[in-house]
């Protein structure tokens, strides 16, 4: 697949039109051309397209209709098909729009042609664009790579994605960017105070490990803990086949912020960057840990253990309380966490988590702007008790079945000092039905909203 704009000087020019702005282009084309135009009966309908022919009868240009707002509304990267769909050749938007549709337009252009070709090769799209003006076409590029990491680390299954691979993935960025990572595993994990990191991979014959990736030396400090659980059985508490089809998912958030992280290195952001991956295999074995359990954590929290299922909260939380103990500037966590929050918003919008209003205004608008919708859920302090057990300090999954990703946001914020900004994103990682830009199978979530909110989060020049 290419991830770079075409640099094509010649390119074909292509002529974006709302519906209602048709008529008065056409009155501009040549005879042919127009007469060519209403005999194929376009309309402008948004997604469609028309090839413009030439006198020696080659493509001379295209338009593509971009419907009504109404329309619009109800999707995103509308044009993205245009890359698999027009003939090969390259070609640059020749009508005026805004920055914001540009960007769309040029990004879904570019992830319209991701495929996961690892164990399957797949033809890729010969259309290229060049960089519409006044775009960043680094920036985008920059994104767009990022994204297509993040979804092949979650396509790939986990026979060869389990904590190793993904430690070579993280590895991998690390000397991609001249970063430094170290790597904490096995039974080091107790003696370097991670007990329930390693209580939930110890069962699995794929070492449990804690991924610490750093970059920047000056700059405000962010720390991103992304949950990566390679496959989850559901321990002893084993999933139903049903629910265990999609596990190798379940290391979707540390897919997010490697993505993330390689966006925020490649744009040589001016900040002092912190990556933490707790990756492990929640299997089943003699010596998984168990329903009623009393685990403790790093920060000294006991633990009591109501579902082997609810795992992702007990690895971040030891991540989570070593990222608390540098005061950084903003840590935020991203995880495929609970199923309540498909419940409560679906697959395509991830809700977050944070207590300052400020931030959750920053992300929802950059949400908005960059096509990568969010939804602000609560911190509902009145539900602290549900996760309070009485035998120990917390319990991992609360009975009742309400509030499910709440109850699990409230958990995590209880390995984060209260003066210390964060923000949790309770991600899906996956597209269910193809849209435009986005197969089906592994997506990134919350990654484009993040990066594009980081200037007013921390301050950036």
């Amino acid at each position: 697949m290419s991830l770079q704009f075409s640099t094509e000087k010649n390119a074909n020019p292509l002529y974006i039109l709302e519906s209602d702005a048709l008529p008065s282009f056409l009155d501009t084309l040549p005879e042919a051309q127009k007469n060519w135009a209403d005999a194929s009966g376009f309309s402008a309908k948004l997604g469609t397209f028309l090839v413009l022919p030439g006198p020696d009868g080659r493509p001379a240009g295209a338009i593509a209709g971009y419907g009504d707002a109404s329309k619009r509304r109800r999707g995103r990267f509308h044009l993205a098909q245009l890359a698999v769909k027009l003939p090969a050749a390259s070609w640059k938007i020749a009508t005026e729009h805004s920055q914001d549709m540009l960007e769309e337009t040029a990004l879904g252009w570019l992830l319209a042609g991701y495929q996961f070709n690892r164990y399957k090769s797949a033809g890729a799209a010969k259309a290229r664009l060049c960089a519409p003006d006044g775009v960043d076409a680094a920036r985008i590029e920059a994104i767009a790579a990022g994204e297509v990491l993040t979804r092949d680390l979650i396509n790939t299954p986990a026979s060869d994605m389990g904590p190793a691979e993904l430690e070579q993935a993280a590895r991998d960025l690390a000397q991609d960017h001249q970063a430094e990572i170290s790597v904490i595993s096995g039974d080091d994990l107790l003696t370097e105070n991670l007990p329930m990191l390693h209580d939930v991979g110890r069962a699995s014959s794929r070492a449990p490990r804690l991924l610490d990736l750093h970059w920047g030396d000056s700059g405000p400090s962010l720390v991103l803990v992304g949950k990566g659980v390679c496959f989850d059985t559901g321990g002893l508490n084993l999933k139903p086949g049903s629910s265990m089809g999609l596990m190798k998912k379940d290391m979707g958030g540390s897919a997010a912020v490697l993505g993330l992280a390689h966006m925020i290195m490649a744009l040589d952001l001016k900040l002092r960057l912190r990556v933490l991956i707790p990756a492990v295999e929640n299997s089943v074995s003699s010596n998984s840990y168990r329903p009623q359990d009393i685990l403790t954590s790093r920060k000294g929290l006991t633990v009591e253990i109501n579902n082997t299922d609810a795992e992702g909260r007990l690895v971040l939380a030891d991540a989570l309380t070593l990222a608390d103990e540098e005061k950084p500037d903003l840590i935020i966590s991203m995880a495929t966490l609970t199923g309540a929050a498909r419940v409560a918003v679906g697959p395509d919008m991830v809700p977050f988590y944070t207590d300052d209003n400020e931030t959750a205004w920053r992300l929802a608008q950059s949400g908005e702007k960059v096509c990568d919708p969010l939804w602000r859920m609560p911190f509902h302090d009145p539900y602290e008790t549900m996760i309070e057990p009485g035998i120990a300090d917390l319990d991992n999954a609360p009975k009742g079945g309400f509030a499910g990703s709440i109850t699990a946001a409230l958990f995590l914020r209880r390995f984060v000092s209260e003066d210390q900004p964060y923000v949790h994103f309770d991600m899906y990682g996956w597209q269910p039905v193809a849209a435009p830009a986005r197969p089906k199978g592994g997506v990134g979530q919350a990654t484009r909203a993040v990066l594009d909110a980081l200037p007013d989060l921390l301050g950036l020049a």
